[in-house]
């Protein structure tokens, strides 16, 4: 299978922004039914061999304890409990309204009792207007859907290399359906006191300092896929610090910078996963060095600690 394959927007655009909704359905009964995570590492999607997943969800003694998988091999979304049933139907000819309307079904079906609290989009262009009543967003192209599943796997086995050379604490490598970016965070462990009117979801997520890395299929912001990083809080001249390949650029955002290597220019490289393990490295150390991380202390090359194992490898 060819390295990063084509995923211009404009040419899934629609089935993207149904997938999306889609996923924050699901993604909202991940929330209103899990054991709440530090940084809302209880909420994203993670990677299976043929989509995403929600992994077990429930309480035991509350409510049965469920996965809920979007199968983009088949193109389902496959509902099971941990007793085995399973209740499945097709992505294929579905609008947000119906997506809803039998995942629910699917859950009661399977005797599981859970209530979305707002079951609406969230930050998003119709997030007034109720799940229940989207039947607007209906694309859905499976060619583009299974791509898409393809790409995601592709930059998650890149961001777990990645994630290998940090023994701090580190978030995993997770698919969030707020922003629909896949995503790993590293944390310097340093507090952060956010003003009071920040909104309780950036409070959590941006308690303490991180370095986050990740890729986004584009937006109404920015139209075309790309591979990111960011420093926050935003050291002092994080942006004088070089990025690497030479494609790769800070660009502003509000009050700080986000580093960008575009997904087309890192496919145009002599060896694109080298490129963006690189790009991902110089971003890391622009934050760090300008936030004054120990680098040296927070490394395990290789994804080894072990100071004898590391000798034996020289």
């Amino acid at each position: 299978m060819q390295t990063f394959p084509p995923i211009p927007l404009n040419e899934w655009r629609d089935t993207k922004e149904t997938i999306h909704r889609f996923a924050q359905v699901v993604g909202k009964i991940r929330l209103a039914a899990s054991t709440r995570r530090n940084h809302w590492w209880n909420i994203p999607f993670h990677l299976t061999g043929r989509g995403i997943t929600t992994r077990p969800t429930g309480q035991v003694g509350s409510t049965a304890i469920f996965t809920i998988d979007f199968d983009f091999v088949d193109h389902q979304l496959v509902v099971t409990t941990l007793e085995g049933r399973t209740v499945a139907f097709p992505l294929l000819g579905q609008s947000v309204a119906s997506f809803h309307h039998l995942t629910l079904e699917a859950l009661t079906t399977l005797g599981v009792d859970v209530d979305i609290a707002l079951p609406h989009p969230f930050d998003l262009p119709d997030a007034a207007r109720p799940f229940a009543e989207d039947v607007e967003h209906a694309a859905y192209d499976p060619a583009w859907a299974n791509r898409y599943w393809q790409v995601l796997n592709q930059v998650g086995s890149i961001l777990e290399e990645f994630a290998a050379d940090f023994s701090g604490k580190a978030s995993p490598v997770h698919h969030f359906w707020h922003t629909f970016d896949i995503a790993h965070t590293r944390f310097s462990d340093k507090h952060v006191d956010q003003p009071p009117q920040v909104d309780p979801v950036t409070r959590e997520a941006y308690s303490r300092e991180v370095i986050s890395f990740g890729f986004w299929f584009g937006d109404a912001d920015f139209s075309e896929p790309a591979f990111y990083s960011y420093t926050a809080p935003e050291p002092p001249h994080l942006t004088d610090e070089p990025l690497t390949p030479a494609q790769a650029e800070w660009l502003p955002r509000a009050t700080s910078h986000l580093a960008v290597l575009r997904y087309d220019d890192a496919r145009t490289q002599a060896d694109p996963k080298a490129a963006v393990l690189a790009f991902y490295e110089s971003a890391y150390l622009a934050g760090a060095r300008r936030a004054d991380w120990d680098i040296d202390a927070l490394a395990s090359p290789h994804g080894i600690t072990d100071p004898c194992l590391t000798a034996a490898q020289q």
